[in-house]
């Protein structure tokens, strides 16, 4: 991973138009056809992932550690979501990432996002030997 002051601050940004299938209804958590928080989570996440592509070495990737999230207004099919990511402190090899979404102006959820950078096939290779032995 490059320096953390050339990391702090990068950006990222992810689009989605809700259909029919990223309800809450359709998931089965809910009665109501409003986008669900796990397309949330999905759309910052990614748009976090997608800050690091320049920062990261080739072999390296982020996992998630922890997300914390607020909805604030819901948004129903066929709404066009805009989720920003960006890096606000690096700790270690923990990254902490400031995402908000927005429809048009209206901002529909915040999060908080921890991930770590980790190399990909020493990370792999600790996995598998876990499943194993458990």
């Amino acid at each position: 991973m490059k320096p953390a002051e050339e990391v702090i601050g990068a950006v990222g940004l992810t689009v989605m138009t809700v259909r029919a299938g990223d309800t809450s209804v359709a998931m089965g958590i809910g009665d109501l056809p409003i986008v669900s928080q796990s397309q949330l989570i999905s759309l910052m996440e990614h748009a976090a992932i997608i800050s690091m592509d320049e920062h990261l070495e080739p072999e390296e990737t982020t996992i998630p550690i922890s997300f914390e999230m607020i909805t604030l207004s819901p948004s129903s099919i066929g709404a066009e979501l805009r989720a920003v990511s960006r890096c606000i402190e690096i700790e270690n090899r923990e990254l902490t990432f400031e995402c908000e979404v927005y429809e048009g102006e209206r901002q529909v959820a915040a999060a908080m996002i921890k991930r770590s950078a980790v190399e990909r096939v020493s990370f792999l290779a600790r996995t598998a030997a876990q499943s194993l032995i458990s």
